[in-house]
């Protein structure tokens, strides 16, 4: 079945310098990039992100962690699209828990727990279809996917833009 997956090369992984390593890795997939972009986190955004887990006791250290408090202020946010792409990005990241994730996935490689208790696992992947899609729509806008995945309309919007000067 073709779907789509969020990935979210998060702060700890950018300020490792392991976006080459991790694209490599997830190339091994075989499915497209259809959207990436470099992302500043608001806080808006990281709670909206994690809203799932607000009743968490370590909520609070995941909207730090991913808006980057403790590392780079960025996220690399990308797209991928094809058959599987799931469970082939999720495969291919390992558990949420980098003690508990195999040691040749992204995570298990990489990640590491801190002493806070936050997991930096360096990368996010949707879990589902349904979270794909809320993930999707909250990071991207329509027009920043090469490809249609989800229905879209036209609205009019009233707000100021920047432009190139």
């Amino acid at each position: 079945m073709i779907n789509q997956t969020l990935i979210l090369i998060k702060p700890d992984g950018l300020k490792k310098s392991l976006t080459g390593n991790i694209l490599t890795r997830l190339s091994e997939t075989k499915l497209d990039i259809v959207a990436a972009k470099i992302v500043q986190v608001s806080r808006e955004l990281a709670k909206e992100h994690y809203a799932h887990m607000k009743e968490k006791p370590f909520f609070e250290e995941l909207i730090k962690y991913i808006m980057g408090h403790y590392h780079k202020k960025k996220v690399m946010a990308l797209v991928y699209w094809g058959e599987d792409a799931i469970s082939k990005v999720r495969e291919i990241c390992g558990a949420t828990n980098p003690e508990e994730a195999d040691m040749v996935s992204i995570r298990g490689q990489y990640g590491r727990i801190t002493t806070k208790g936050v997991y930096e696992n360096v990368i996010h992947a949707s879990t589902d279809a349904k979270e794909a899609e809320r993930e999707i729509k909250l990071w991207f806008e329509p027009d920043e996917l090469i490809v249609d995945i989800y229905p879209t309309k036209t609205a009019k919007r009233d707000k100021k833009v920047l432009v190139w000067a």
